[in-house]
């Protein structure tokens, strides 16, 4: 008997094939992947398999070389690579410029994990290079469309890079002191692009989500925020303890005046968006303790250094890049359950990391649970956006229908 009604599911529009050309078409697409799966794999190597860091970097050096700027700073080199088409209308890299700073970025991950001072040199020639090179490609179109208000990004950057140097040259004459306030330096040129590009973009994200949010732009707070994170690092690199106290307890202090304002309790439904306000707070908080420990009144560096580093910068990377990739890639702006849950597991693995600070017979087991957490949310990371960031961008046509075309 021939059926008179027959009912089948819609079929889903094809997915194309990844796509080398795709992959390489803006920063955001190669830097985001590698920089969230070296996250994962460099904390499970420094927590799980210590004896296979056998580079002369070594222990703790190489975990928070990697950490600040392997991962943190190469989410930021991204970024900026993909923002700056849309400030001044040219994409700063693709194709094969692009595939060379990345060839550039992964020799520097091995060479760090190769023992031997050649290794050593060559990680450090290569990761110089990337980061000069970016700065370079930045500053090229920035400068070229005269976009004044970016002017700054790129002497940021060639500033984060200048501390990677001062750093890497630390570490080969073996000065630990000087080490860490250089990899202090460092922390706090990334907290400055950190502040620049919130105060840029997470009032437009939430104004642009959150139906009748309207946030001021705060333009007048920002020279001083700014001024005062500047003068806590200057203070730094003079050695002057009270200056970097109150540099960075003023640049906390605004910033988390700067959250208020912008009225977190208006996006608490929206993932995309609560997460880059927690992301925020860490990172006021971490300034706020960094000027506590300036002060004297912590005593252990590792505090403001995880504070800012989890708390703040991971969990606003978190945020930039599902929030930015989505857009980027013209899917939907929502948040599924596998982003949630990423955001959750990466906000436990900093408040577990911090709970492992306390010297307390937990603390190896909050150390060991921060690592799972945060493996396991940069996995979920990488397990919904990579189909995605290898694949050409997709086009929304109408409601909920997203057919895709190649580029």
């Amino acid at each position: 008997m021939t059926p008179l009604l027959q009912i089948e599911e819609p079929q889903a529009a094809p997915q194309p094939a990844p796509e080398w050309k795709a992959f390489m078409a803006m920063g955001f697409r190669p830097l985001y992947l590698a920089g969230c799966l070296w996250a994962a794999l460099s904390v499970a190597l420094w927590v799980y398999a210590p004896q296979w860091l056998r580079g002369q970097l070594g222990g703790v050096v190489w975990h928070a070389h990697e950490m600040l700027w392997a991962f943190v700073a190469t989410i930021a080199v991204g970024f900026l690579l993909t923002a700056a088409g849309n400030w001044t209308g040219r994409n700063p890299l693709a194709g094969k410029p692009l595939a060379a700073l990345c060839a550039l970025w992964c020799l520097a991950r091995i060479a760090f994990l190769l023992p031997g001072m050649p290794a050593l040199v060559l990680g450090a020639a290569a990761e110089l290079l990337f980061f000069a090179g970016a700065a370079a490609a930045l500053g090229r179109v920035i400068y070229a469309t005269r976009s004044r208000r970016n002017y700054g990004l790129p002497l940021l950057l060639l500033g984060l890079t200048v501390a990677d140097g001062l750093y890497l040259w630390a570490a080969w004459q073996g000065d630990y002191g000087l080490l860490m306030q250089r990899f202090y330096a460092g922390l706090l040129c990334m907290a400055i692009i950190a502040l620049l590009i919130a105060r840029r973009v997470v009032p437009f994200f939430a104004m642009r989500a959150v139906a009748g949010l309207d946030i001021p732009m705060l333009g007048g707070s920002g020279p001083w925020q700014l001024g005062a994170s500047g003068l806590a690092l200057v203070c730094l690199l003079l050695g002057w303890q009270s200056g970097l106290a109150l540099g960075l307890a003023v640049a906390g202090l605004l910033t988390l005046w700067q959250l208020l304002a912008w009225k977190p309790w208006a996006v608490r439904k929206v993932p995309l968006l609560w997460v880059l306000y927690v992301g925020h707070a860490g990172l006021a908080l971490g300034l706020l303790v960094a000027a506590a420990q300036a002060a004297g009144w912590v005593l252990r560096l590792a505090w403001p250094v995880h504070v800012m580093g989890v708390l703040g910068f991971a969990v606003l990377i978190m945020g930039m890049v599902t929030r930015t990739a989505l857009g980027h890639l013209g899917r939907p702006l929502r948040s599924d359950a596998s982003m949630v849950a990423a955001y959750g597991l990466v906000i436990a693995a900093a408040v577990l990391r911090l709970l492992a600070l306390w010297p307390t017979a937990l603390s190896l087991a909050a150390l060991h649970a921060s690592a799972l957490a945060w493996v396991l949310g940069f996995g979920l990371y990488l397990w919904r956006f990579t189909p995605w960031l290898v694949r050409p961008r997709a086009y929304q046509a109408g409601q909920g229908a997203i057919p895709i075309r190649r580029r």
